[in-house]
């Protein structure tokens, strides 16, 4: 699977995130780039956030986001 830019979109929305608990979240205004709002509607879509506006992560989303702060911190060490 090739890293498409609406890939590298998802996972730059996806890390902003909080991880540390399923408590907190975000929500993306109406006036957020066109980019961030579509973004989130795919996540949303793909079961990862609980609104397509944001909202919280799900246990998957949880999980996606948690390995992808692993992974930038294993890129960032090299």
């Amino acid at each position: 699977m090739a890293l498409t830019q609406e890939l590298l979109e998802e996972m730059q929305l996806l890390s902003l995130f909080p991880v540390n608990s399923l408590q907190e979240g975000l929500k993306i205004h109406s006036d957020a780039s066109p980019v961030r709002i579509n973004a989130a509607g795919r996540l949303f879509a793909k079961g990862l956030i609980t609104q397509d506006d944001g909202g919280y992560l799900t246990l998957l989303g949880l999980e996606a986001a948690q390995q992808l702060q692993s992974l930038k911190t294993i890129l960032a060490a090299g």
